[in-house]
């Protein structure tokens, strides 16, 4: 990679268009000073986003889990039917998929993945003999594709509050704190500018409080960041109610020094104190909305918590949809819905809904990444998007309207270029590598559906 310079009309940075701006990309791929040659010229260009939450092996299984069974289906039906998915995946399948889609999110705008990784084992519970072959297939995928990484290895210990054994499908998420631990310090020697590694809790109802409080205290978490999924279903509150006598997010407020290292994914239902307390902690809150929508999970609390000044990312989670456009004009349009009112989530008179939820979620995206917090600046990694400015949807605006006309002005592709880490991984809409890649996943796929 040779060292250059880009000359750019206009630059998101710091929550703002700035004209005319002159970026240096050094041969590390992180940004620094301006070099006075090599200039490229680009037009309107935004730092690219991360995407704070996925279950890389669950985009094969999009649109599979559409029909309806013989009574209300729920997240708890569609649990089962991505349970039996996961049992055929192996190391090559779970590459094969990742791979495909961090291709699609890089050619979508995501530059960076939090994978929340559950799959350690084999299907009948068995260690591989390698205890992160199951990781190192995510991380050659993000390494291929050409996108950052924090990969966040789950401690996944019991199948409910009431601290009940894993049953058969869930035998291959578990591991002993030990080899968890074990896990996370081995990956830990990998990282780089492009790969962090970080921690994850499954869930309140997957981690009894013995395990937790353990695992919290270990060295490897003492760094780093910790995801864990809470509060996304109406029956998790109710459990967490009768048998803790306390709703999820409050016990784990109370229990645990949740603080910026946090990212609470979904926290969809919170009653009030629980939105002011989680505000507070300085936490993301990691929303997922076409997810939450497609498991009919419920609308997160948005405006009152933009009100208590909490942080947020987005994530797509299942990938039912691979897009940060749709995942922020879905979290704008649920708000809309149930409040019969717009502009939910500007929350004062005349700010753009859309430059305000890009760069929300562009901050907490980086914090729950353990990326640095400012985008576009010396020394964080160059991560960038070019927008199609010749795309008739974004004919005449300007830096008044350009964020909104992104994320609301319809589905055509508008992000034309990609660069990730100083590298130009997608340019004229295309991936550099894309061709081969969709031959090897529709191969895998074909495969794993020819075992159901």
């Amino acid at each position: 990679m040779d060292r250059t310079t880009l000359r750019v009309d206009q630059l998101w940075r710091d929550g703002a268009w700035q004209h005319d701006v002159r970026i240096g990309v050094e041969e590390t791929g992180m940004l620094g000073v301006p070099d006075e040659h090599t200039e490229q010229h680009l037009g309107w260009v935004l730092p690219g986003m991360p995407n704070l939450h996925s279950h890389a092996f669950q985009r094969a299984m999009a649109g599979l889990a559409e029909r309806r069974g013989p009574g209300d289906d729920s997240f708890w039906t569609w649990r089962e039917a991505m349970y039996a998915f996961a049992s055929r995946i192996g190391p090559d399948d779970l590459k094969a998929i990742a791979t495909q889609l961090y291709v699609e999110m890089l050619k979508a705008g995501y530059t960076h993945v939090c994978e929340f990784h559950y799959l350690h084992q084999r299907p009948d519970g068995r260690p591989y003999e390698d205890a992160a072959a199951m990781s190192r297939a995510l991380i050659e995928a993000a390494d291929e594709a050409g996108i950052g990484m924090t990969l966040l290895p789950v401690l996944y210990r019991s199948g409910g509050f009431d601290s009940r054994p894993l049953n058969e499908r869930q035998r291959r998420f578990g591991l002993t704190v030990e080899a968890y631990l074990r896990l996370i310090e081995q990956l830990r020697a990998e990282e780089s500018p492009m790969l962090r590694i970080g921690a994850a809790l499954h869930s309140l109802r997957a981690v009894p409080e013995s395990a937790l409080r353990e695992v919290l205290a270990a060295e490897p978490l003492r760094q780093g960041p910790i995801h864990i999924h809470i509060a996304e279903q109406v029956g998790e509150v109710q459990d967490c109610l009768a048998l803790r006598n306390v709703r999820p997010v409050r016990w784990l407020l109370d229990h645990a020094t949740v603080d910026a290292r946090w990212c609470l994914v979904h926290a969809t239902h919170l009653d009030e104190d629980e939105v002011t307390r989680l505000a507070g902690s300085g936490a993301v809150a990691g929303l997922c909305p076409t997810t939450e929508a497609n498991l009919g999970d419920g609308l997160f609390a948005l405006a009152d918590y933009l009100d208590a000044d909490g942080r947020l990312g987005i994530g797509s989670d299942s990938h039912i949809s691979v897009s940060p456009v749709e995942e922020l004009r879905w979290l704008e349009y649920g708000q809309r819905l149930r409040a019969r009112h717009r502009n939910i989530a500007s929350r004062q008179r005349g700010a753009s809904v859309g430059e305000h939820l890009w760069q929300a979620a562009l901050a907490g995206g980086a914090q729950a990444s353990d990326l640095p917090l400012g985008a576009c600046e010396i020394d964080a990694r160059a991560d960038l998007l070019v927008l199609d400015e010749d795309a008739p949807q974004l004919a005449a605006r300007d830096g008044t309207s350009m964020l909104d006309s992104f994320l609301f002005a319809g589905n055509a592709p508008l992000v034309r270029d990609v660069m990730v880490g100083g590298a130009w991984v997608v340019r004229d809409f295309r991936h550099r590598d894309e061709a081969r890649i969709a031959a090897r996943y529709r191969s895998a796929v074909e495969a794993l559906r020819a075992t159901a």
